[in-house]
């Protein structure tokens, strides 16, 4: 009996064909990027203050004393949630009184934005916030918008997998493409702000995974009215409808359905690009393990739990991904509110990817695990934190150093997937990155939250962060180190966490080929 592993072993590894259908699938993600991030343009709140109606019979003066001052950034602008009540101010003009010199204006009653807002179109033509007024007792609308679609994002991928199981790889993959695309355009013709939120949701639940891709939000073409970019944004993923006649349904899952020649098929065809000659007869029922007769996992979420050493490296791995997570999407969501260009500042934010994902390639291959990470987070925890102490004239000095955040906790994000995979044992492996994935995912629904607090002080998000952070960093010094260690096979196989004292248990060991010894525990290399 021939796993299918050992069937296809004469295709290669790397080939030409495998190298296409990687290419084929990176393309076909690109919507994601768009879908992802798109709402930092399109729920962005620009400058505002009260509207005064020109039909009101205000004389110059009190027009534009009409508005009370407030602290912001250390001086004073107007407010752009209250106004001095008008009935009063407009029989004061009548009288012929002078603001502040005959009226003490602190001494003024105020009021709501009765006849709504006035909003700059220095930057945006529109956005949701400009459309529907999306301010002052209605300004938590707009990060609630972006949790939502995070929260679909979660509640996608709970169900896609079961999904990909019944009905294929690839027709999930296409009907998920279908799902972001199509309610992405109808978000186009939204009359209000819950139907946007709604199919938002539903953008959402259609990305079959958050992995953003940075480089395409760097892409983001300068569109000021909010319609319009969404349109803008919706092509990508039409045009990846071609991809369906170019990337194959996955053999594996053809074969777990007993469909042998549908899968002999797709090998033949990559045998072909591989320039290798395939068996006439490739996969024989008779001789392949069924995969979906193989004897089903007998480990549940629970054992995630069971032992102290596990539930520590779970606790642990949850407030890792959870940490970076609030910490990349917060520093990505929070780009519109750097000083200068917004549209350079989120091509930066994009650009400052690069590196940081080559960097993390080049920690992985040669340095421990451990160290790498810590390293990254304190670099992109302690630069925030110096935020706050950069002069207002200086502007440019904290893009640099929020950029620099941007680059570390990349870096650490694109590390933690290996890492927290080598710390588990291949018996629960897929549901410990599952459950810090989905703590990632609640990450990514508080980060939107997080930035509304600058709106109360404007470094508040950048020490919340920073703080996080470094704090992260300082925890995962005390997970063990996994660098140049065989990956555990059982629970009790597993590295351990420094600082705890464990007694000796009998390991467990595994089904093995023939001619395979039988791996040892590993012990603990912390520090």
């Amino acid at each position: 009996m021939r796993d299918y592993d050992e069937v296809t072993a004469f295709l290669g590894e790397w080939g030409p064909f495998q190298r296409l259908i990687f290419f084929l699938l990176s393309a076909s993600i690109i919507p994601n990027g768009f879908n992802g991030l798109s709402s930092v343009f399109l729920t962005a709140t620009p400058e505002h203050r009260c509207r005064v109606p020109d039909t009101a019979n205000l004389s110059l003066a009190w027009r534009n004393h009409s508005l009370p001052l407030r602290l912001q950034d250390g001086r004073e602008v107007p407010h752009s949630c209250r106004r001095y009540r008008l009935a009063t101010i407009v029989n004061f003009s009548a009288l012929g009184l002078e603001p502040g010199r005959d009226v003490d204006l602190e001494q003024l009653e105020q009021e709501s934005c009765l006849d709504g807002w006035e909003f700059s179109q220095d930057v945006y033509l529109s956005t949701i916030v400009t459309e529907w007024n999306l301010v002052c007792e209605d300004d938590w609308k707009a990060p609630f918008t972006i949790s939502l679609f995070f929260v679909g994002v979660l509640m996608g991928s709970f169900i896609s997998g079961q999904l990909s199981d019944r009905f294929g790889r690839k027709n999930v993959l296409f009907v998920t493409m279908g799902m972001q695309t199509g309610f992405s355009f109808l978000q186009i013709f939204s009359k209000n702000f819950e139907m946007f939120a709604v199919l938002f949701f539903l953008v959402g639940m259609g990305q079959i995974s958050n992995y953003v891709a940075a480089f395409v939000l760097g892409m983001a073409i300068k569109l000021e009215d909010w319609r319009m970019l969404l349109l803008a944004l919706t092509v990508p993923g039409v045009l990846c409808v071609v991809l369906w006649w170019f990337i194959p349904e996955s053999p594996r899952w053809l074969i777990s359905q007993g469909r042998f020649k549908e899968a002999e098929v797709i090998i033949h065809r990559a045998a072909r690009i591989n320039g290798i000659v395939a068996p006439s007869t490739i996969f024989d029922s008779s001789e392949l393990q069924d995969l979906s007769s193989k004897k089903q996992q007998s480990h549940s979420i629970l054992d995630l739990l069971r032992t102290r050493n596990i539930r520590i490296v779970t606790i642990m791995s949850i407030i890792l991904w959870m940490t970076i997570s609030v910490g990349y999407f917060g520093l990505s969501l929070d780009t519109p509110n750097l000083h200068g260009d917004v549209y350079l500042n989120c091509f930066l934010s994009a650009v400052v990817e690069a590196p940081a994902y080559v960097l993390a390639w080049l920690l992985l291959r040669h340095l421990p695990r451990r160290y790498s990470m810590a390293t990254a987070l304190f670099l992109g925890g302690s630069v925030l934190l110096f935020v706050q102490l950069v002069p207002p004239e200086l502007n440019y000095l904290a893009i640099v150093l929020v950029m620099v955040g941007k680059f570390g906790v990349t870096a650490a994000f694109a590390m933690v997937y290996v890492y927290t995979a080598e710390l588990y044992p291949t018996v629960v492996r897929n549901m410990g990155v599952g459950v810090s994935s989905t703590a990632s995912r609640l990450g990514s629904i508080l980060s939107p939250y997080f930035i509304y607090l600058g709106a109360y002080d404007r470094f508040l998000p950048y020490i919340l962060m920073g703080s996080l952070t470094i704090l992260t960093a300082i925890l995962t010094l005390f997970l063990p180190e996994s660098f140049g260690t065989p990956l555990p096979d059982t629970i009790d196989q597993m590295l351990r966490v420094k600082g705890i004292k464990y007694r000796q248990t009998p390991s467990h060991t595994r089904m093995l080929k023939d001619g395979e010894e039988s791996p040892t525990v590993l012990k603990s290399t912390a520090f």
